[in-house]
């Protein structure tokens, strides 16, 4: 009998406790939702009260027109690409620009320009060289008007630090233009 006694007070002691917890968790969430933030709860009530929820119309589309193409003589073709005019003066070769084939080929024009470097630069009088080293590893005097590179290349101007060179590219048509290449100096 006492250990039933003893059992019943364990429990109305586990739901006083209980009970106590219980309060105490509403008392909490009460003290939580006083007037603490309640500037704030109003600065969002009221920030969207003077907002107007109106949004300008989209700007008009004006209707698409189309433009009829007449193919004369006024008009080029849109849709060919243009190329530059052919100055033929003895009616052989294919256009403009294009390098001598019966040249020639020197030492350097065995070599891509991208695989040479210039390492060094020698002045005589008035006229600058430049050393260059091929992919091979071995070095070149060059100067001005020599060709140098896979592209036609013929150099154009040597200074301490630079050499330019002028290529001569085909295009997709055919049709041969200029390009201008330098090597630094590699120190």
């Amino acid at each position: 009998m006492r250990d039933s006694a003893l059992t019943i007070k364990q429990i109305n002691f586990h739901s006083v406790r209980g009970l106590f917890l219980l309060v105490l968790a509403a008392a909490l969430l009460i003290a939580c939702g006083g007037e603490e933030f309640q500037d704030l709860r109003d600065f969002v009530r009221d920030s969207g009260a003077d907002l107007r929820g109106q949004v300008d119309s989209p700007p008009e589309i004006k209707p698409y027109e189309p433009f009829p193409y007449e193919n004369n003589a006024s008009l080029p073709d849109p849709f060919k690409p243009r190329k530059q005019e052919t100055k033929n003066a003895g009616g052989s070769g294919s256009g403009l620009n294009q390098p001598d084939f019966a040249r020639p080929k020197q030492e350097l024009e065995e070599f891509p320009l991208e695989s040479m470097k210039m390492v060094g630069y020698l002045r005589k009088g008035s006229l600058g060289n430049a050393i260059i080293r091929s992919s091979e590893g071995k070095l070149h005097r060059v100067k001005v008007g020599n060709y140098i590179g896979m592209n036609f290349g013929q150099i154009t101007s040597i200074t301490e630090s630079e050499v330019k060179i002028k290529e001569m590219v085909q295009d997709g048509a055919g049709d041969w233009s200029e390009r201008i290449s330098s090597l630094q100096l590699v120190e």
